[in-house]
């Protein structure tokens, strides 16, 4: 079923009720008038918003709306034209990914990045920023090989634990080439968690997942929201958007075109129109 297959135009109220991200009083991120430009096509185009601490904040629109874009600009991997992203309470615009993850603000892909020739394990231990053992002078030192081996174990114990978290602790030594789609996307969640994140940006995170892995997945997503880890996700299922997110973006054109909860975004006939085709 298409999106626009899944929002139901009967729900439509006679009036309009927007919520805008003012209603947001603890943002953990947000992103002020932010504006890519690539050649003469404006791909974002002005985008204001705000998201939570502690959220599972959906970011959902048609097909070229800019919410790819967007989520690449908030993480670096595109340097806005204009706009400032401001992650907890600091101004982050155009810093590089790896910074970022220093941070705490992570994100996944819509195609998993592992390091295929790597065991799943390998790939595990290798995300912690800050290792002791990645100075090969520190390797060496007479007075810094225990350090770093304490350092390795402990590396070690999380990523067993962190594997048995994801349900994947069987796959530790199989080479991550070897996993199917949902298991490298439940491996990249693994190796962001690794990384002690503060907020992670889920881009289609259930795309080519399996009705078994993606209910998982899912799951181990919104247990880590309730112990506190903040969520923006992108994704074109809109019954997992509605039943998932406390709050929701919807993108058209580049811009924010409305946000609220699930029975507001629902029943706001922008959004309707920008779903089925409609002049908005």
């Amino acid at each position: 079923m298409s999106d626009a297959e899944r929002v139901d135009p009967a729900a439509a109220p006679d009036t309009e009720t927007p919520t805008t991200s003012a209603a947001i009083d603890a943002p953990l991120l947000e992103v002020e008038g932010l504006r890519k430009e690539f050649g003469g096509v404006t791909a974002v185009d002005g985008a204001d918003f705000r998201v939570a601490k502690g959220s599972f904040t959906g970011l959902i629109g048609p097909n070229g709306a800019g919410k790819s874009t967007t989520f690449n600009c908030i993480t670096g991997i595109h340097e806005p034209t204009a706009g400032t992203v401001r992650f907890d309470g600091g101004d982050v615009t155009g810093l590089p990914p790896y910074t970022l993850a220093e941070r705490g603000l992570v994100r996944t892909f819509q195609i998993a990045r592992e390091l295929s020739e790597m065991t799943v394990l390998e790939n595990v231990m290798l995300a912690p920023p800050g290792q002791v053992g990645e100075s090969a002078v520190r390797a060496v030192l007479p007075g810094l090989r225990d350090r770093v081996q304490r350092d390795e174990r402990a590396v070690l114990e999380d990523a067993w634990e962190t594997l048995e978290f994801f349900e994947i602790d069987h796959l530790a030594h199989e080479n991550a080439g070897t996993l199917s789609g949902g298991q490298r996307k439940l491996l990249e969640m693994a190796r962001v968690l690794m990384t002690d994140p503060e907020m992670v940006l889920l881009d289609e995170p259930l795309a080519g997942v399996n009705p078994t892995l993606e209910e998982k997945l899912l799951d181990r997503i919104d247990e880590l929201r309730r112990e506190g880890l903040t969520f923006l996700l992108v994704e074109h299922d809109m019954d997992v958007i509605m039943e998932h997110c406390e709050h929701i973006i919807v993108m058209h054109q580049g811009s924010v075109l409305a946000e609220g909860d699930a029975e507001t975004i629902r029943n706001d006939e922008r959004v309707l129109d920008a779903y089925l085709g409609g002049d908005v």
